[in-house]
């Protein structure tokens, strides 16, 4: 059974759209299966594609508050990324400079992709996921959190 929703068209298709930001260009996804996913889940997803801006952010705030952890997905992503053999690559794409080297490369990530799942609309599943590159095109490791319909965290983790 077909659904056809007002902002993603036939749902059951793979939709995907580029949508920009500032000064990203993000690849936004919906993959949802028509038989499980229902017109308010939809019309969330629709919300969230109009508000990346606003969710980038609070994601972000939400990186910062785990540097102080040694062992999160966020500072493993950093040391990959800016001790390694990256260094060189990442330098150059940290479009910052307020002297502490974490916070302006969390503050240069770019927003790559973010895949939309509305047929994962309950408490704490995955309802979309937001995956992020420092010189994504020559690093590719990523760091992906991923939140529920409600807009809370589900899971940060770092992809090496």
């Amino acid at each position: 059974m077909a659904i056809e929703h007002d902002y993603f068209g036939l749902i059951g298709d793979y939709w995907s759209e580029r949508k920009e930001f500032g000064d990203q260009d993000v690849e936004v996804v919906l993959d949802a299966d028509a038989d499980l996913v229902s017109s308010a889940a939809l019309d969330a997803a629709a919300v969230m594609v109009g508000e990346l801006e606003l969710i980038d952010d609070e994601l972000r705030s939400a990186f910062v508050t785990q540097l102080d952890s040694g062992r999160s997905p966020v500072t493993r992503f950093l040391r990959t990324v800016l001790d390694d053999e990256y260094a060189e690559a990442t330098d150059v794409a940290i479009t910052r400079e307020s002297g502490d080297r974490d916070i302006d490369a969390l503050r240069s990530l770019s927003l790559v992709r973010v895949d939309l799942r509305p047929d994962a609309d309950g408490d704490g599943e995955v309802f979309a996921e937001f995956e992020y590159g420092l010189a994504p095109e020559d690093v590719d490791a990523r760091l992906v959190a991923t939140i529920d319909i409600g807009r809370e965290i589900v899971d940060v983790r770092y992809d090496g």
